[in-house]
């Protein structure tokens, strides 16, 4: 039996977004140990804050104070927790109504096990001991023995919602809100056949047996007519540039120098475009209908990129249907 291949990947992305007054003060309001919500047209209050009133569709900035406690609506216990989840160890997702919100806020609660938890417990927020306007400014909820709230959202213990207005000074205008999903992946029997044809460095595809397109990379079936594929077809090297885009953002751990140019390739005899990045050339000349060939680097298993084979253009009907 051949080696099943796979290997483990991470798409990552660090998301960074523009904060508008509501989000803004309410991130701010965390980060001063402060909860705030927002009231809509029909006199509800929204904890987390929207900005636009989900019923009416208008602009919303009445913010209102609420309590730092609450009850569980609902919840579901995490027996192993994830790297960067909040804790560290066992705990609740729970959604939590707090007092003087008529909607929950979902967070995680800190609690010895699944017994200690069921819906409508008393909970309190702990508050994180370095706070930057996040909603991590929130560590965690706990157990919390009592009816309405006495103690209180700045100290914990001393006072009431104090109808705060949602002005700070040093507002939070902005976040990073970083996506990261880890995963291992393993190729199908056609595309471990291409990956390991790469390694001799050849490119192979698989013909539909019905429409007689060749894809590259194969996918094991023709996404057309939807039938098994298992002919090999080897194509190439050379192809054609069908489309592209010019990169000019540096991506993490990747040692390019921007700009750059990725473009789509369609490989000769192959009916399906590829992509990979162009160089050898200014990115600005890069264009539509050019041809180029692989460029590999000492035991590697894939091109490092593709160049320009000095051959005419090809003509646009040759690769339209590619685009």
């Amino acid at each position: 039996m051949p080696e099943v291949l796979k290997a483990p990947l991470i798409v990552e992305f660090p998301f960074t977004r523009s904060l508008g007054p509501v989000q803004s003060a309410f991130l701010t309001g965390l980060r001063e140990r402060v909860v705030l919500g927002v009231r809509t047209s029909d006199g509800r209050t929204l904890v987390p804050p929207v900005e636009y009133d989900p019923v009416t569709a208008e602009e919303i900035r009445d913010l209102v104070e609420v309590a730092p406690a609450g009850t569980v609506t609902t919840w579901a216990w995490n027996h192993a927790p994830r790297r960067d989840q909040p804790l560290d160890t066992p705990f609740a997702w729970v959604l939590v109504r707090l007092d003087g919100a008529d909607t929950a806020l979902l967070h995680v609660l800190d609690a010895p096990g699944p017994d200690a938890v069921h819906t409508g417990m008393r909970v309190r927020v702990r508050w994180a001991q370095e706070r930057t306007g996040a909603i991590t400014d929130i560590a965690c909820f706990e157990p919390y023995e009592g009816g309405p709230y006495e103690g209180g959202p700045h100290d914990g213990d001393s006072a009431e919602p104090t109808g705060h207005t949602g002005e700070f000074e040093n507002p939070v205008t902005g976040i990073v809100a970083p996506a990261r999903l880890d995963y291992t992946y393993s190729p199908g029997r056609a595309q471990s056949a291409y990956i390991n044809a790469l390694a001799d460095r050849r490119n192979v595809g698989e013909r539909c047996p019905s429409c007689r397109k060749v894809y590259v990379p194969p996918r094991g079936a023709c996404p057309t007519c939807g039938v098994a594929t298992s002919e090999q077809v080897e194509v190439g090297p050379r192809g054609t540039v069908t489309t592209f885009c010019i990169v000019n953002i540096k991506a993490k751990n990747l040692d390019i120098d921007v700009p750059y140019v990725y473009a789509h390739i369609a490989l000769d005899g192959a009916d399906l475009a590829l992509h990979g990045r162009i160089g050898g050339i200014p990115y600005d000349q890069v264009r539509m209908g050019l041809r180029v060939e692989p460029v590999w680097t000492q035991g590697a298993r894939y091109p490092d990129h593709y160049r320009p084979t000095g051959e005419p253009d090809a003509d646009y009907d040759t690769y339209r249907e590619l685009l």
